[in-house]
């Protein structure tokens, strides 16, 4: 079992049709057919959405993702309209909202890496292979690819796994030419981003990115590289052999796989809160990751 510890009732505003509540982001469509995207404070790990909140996470994810649509404008094109919040909402939907094209979103999680961690590394150890494509011997948890390779992955349900697939599974169900220019689309951008990240100290090991068509054109959707969907690590202590220290929800896998969790990832009774140090924590990593990337102090 998993799941949310506890499904949050959407807020109801006059004027918006509430649409879903996922992990992190509650969609809702305005009267103009458009969507209206919240990203909350709410954090999931090993496939629960737990029952504490991280201050400011859903701004930080927000901010971010704006800042790198910008940077990626040039490359591929995105779905937001406006930021600006709709008449009636809550005063905390500010800096967390977004106005965004209605898109026929493409069913693939397109992934990206450049070094091998997560779900890649389990298989390479396996296999020698990440979603059947094959990788040379001798590299190890943290290792950097010979280059970035397009893994994509099926998109699952609050509470599944996402599920690896080949890029000719992909091609099956999207058709050949839509998954080329996905995977043109996803290892340009892991590229630009990639570089951006390097002149900032960091290392973007991997990270997923959804498209959906706008007026026939394949268009960069959902967040965009962000501590939720994507790996950085220190470029300074980066140290193949080993997990790396990460800009992310870390702090919160390593408690809730400690004794002082006292919780059974593998049964079926739902994870604990987290402690004010745990939170705190992982707090001020998205706040840094955010803070190194744009240069801009968090406000």
């Amino acid at each position: 079992m998993s799941g949310f510890v506890e499904k949050p009732e959407p807020v109801q505003v006059p004027g918006l049709t509430h649409l879903h509540t996922g992990k992190v982001r509650d969609l809702y469509q305005n009267a103009d057919g458009n969507l209206v995207m919240v990203a909350s404070d709410r954090l999931s790990a090993y496939d629960w959405v737990l029952p504490t909140e991280i201050p400011d996470k859903g701004r930080v994810l927000t901010q971010l993702s704006l800042w790198w649509f910008d940077q990626l404008s040039d490359l591929v094109p995105h779905h937001v309209l406006s930021t600006e919040v709709p008449e009636g909402a809550p005063a905390d939907w500010a800096g967390r909202t977004l106005i965004c094209h209605s898109l026929a979103m493409v069913p693939v999680e397109c992934v990206a890496r450049g070094y091998l961690a997560g779900s890649g590394l389990a298989e390479y150890r396996e296999s020698r292979t990440v979603c059947g494509l094959a990788l040379p011997e001798g590299l190890t948890d943290g290792s950097e690819l010979p280059a970035p390779i397009f893994t994509p992955a099926t998109k699952a349900a609050v509470g599944d796994h996402d599920e690896n697939v080949s890029y000719e599974e992909t091609a099956r169900q999207v058709g050949a030419e839509t998954a080329a220019q996905l995977r043109q689309l996803t290892l340009a951008v892991y590229g630009r981003a990639r570089d951006v990240a390097r002149e900032r100290g960091l290392i973007l090991a991997d990270t997923k990115f959804e498209f959906g068509f706008h007026q026939e054109r394949l268009t960069l959707a959902d967040e965009v590289l962000t501590p939720d969907s994507s790996r950085f690590w220190p470029a300074d202590q980066w140290q193949p052999g080993r997990p790396q220290p990460s800009f992310d929800k870390q702090f919160v896998r390593d408690w809730l796989t400690s004794p002082a969790a006292a919780w059974d990832r593998t049964g079926e009774a739902p994870p604990p809160a987290l402690p004010q140090e745990i939170v705190d924590r992982t707090r001020a990593k998205y706040l840094e990751a955010y803070e190194r990337l744009t240069g801009r102090p968090w406000a």
